[in-house]
């Protein structure tokens, strides 16, 4: 069964969005050459404290292992659950994602964003800013009476169509009083297909797409998601709320 938020989880929501979009934006404000992922997970472990909310990935189990960080910070071919590190310092020309949720009064908020650091490439530019676009349209197929195949569909053909690759291995999901519910939201599909959207649901839309093959293997620390090619990665997300006249973006920052 897939949750459907009543008027009182809703604005629970609401409010743990705008901490999780609050703390991802002040984050995102430190990524600059020099500075070390550990730097920023660090950061965000302050920024959540401020907020009155706790770290959803921090100590989050997954069989036997065991999540050390309070965000995902992930760099070029890391494409998701990149661990902190003080060996990783950013330089011009990476490609940072930064992955932030939270728990606050019981509720998740879930948002990821890329960011490119001085000079890029190009192609890294096409990579990033397709990404985001991608989020952006398949945002509006989060409607009543749709089905999650519309989502998944908008972000594939809109990727491919830009010669881009989709990651396959890691997929979109509901979110609420978990960071992990039904449905899967996979970033490839048919249209038609999959659970029917209803007014109430909340879902972390997520496009992880990659510049080069679209394989995936998983570093030794058993967390961290690289491309097989080593080409760059990237990911964006918003926790998104279907209501009656359509979707609805909850991880806005309050600036």
């Amino acid at each position: 069964m897939i949750p459907v938020k009543n008027s009182a989880e809703i604005l629970s929501m609401r409010t743990a969005c705008e901490v999780a979009a609050t703390v991802l934006y002040k984050v995102v404000q430190l990524v600059e050459p020099g500075v070390s992922t550990y730097d920023l997970d660090q950061a965000g472990k302050e920024f959540i404290r401020e907020l009155g909310a706790k770290s959803a990935c921090y100590n989050y189990r997954n069989g036997s292992k065991i999540y050390p960080g309070y965000i995902c910070t992930s760099i070029n071919e890391e494409i998701v659950h990149g661990i902190g590190s003080m060996r990783k310092t950013i330089q011009s020309g990476d490609a940072v994602s930064v992955d932030v949720v939270i728990s606050y009064d019981g509720f998740i908020g879930d948002n990821a964003k890329t960011v490119i650091v001085g000079d890029v490439s190009e192609n890294v530019r096409h990579l990033v800013d397709s990404t985001r676009e991608s989020l952006d349209y398949a945002i509006g197929f989060a409607r009543p009476g749709g089905r999650v195949g519309d989502i998944s569909n908008a972000v594939q053909t809109f990727i491919e169509s830009r010669g881009l690759s989709i990651v396959r291995d890691f997929v979109g999901h509901g979110v609420g009083r978990s960071m992990h519910e039904e449905p899967q939201i996979p970033n490839y599909g048919h249209k038609n297909k999959g659970d029917k959207l209803k007014p109430g649901m909340t879902l972390a839309i997520e496009p992880m797409v990659n510049l080069g093959s679209s394989g995936v293997r998983m570093l030794s620390d058993g967390w961290t998601a690289v491309t097989v090619d080593g080409q760059p990665s990237a990911h964006f997300e918003h926790t998104v709320l279907i209501n009656q006249d359509g979707p609805e973006v909850l991880t806005l920052p309050k600036k």
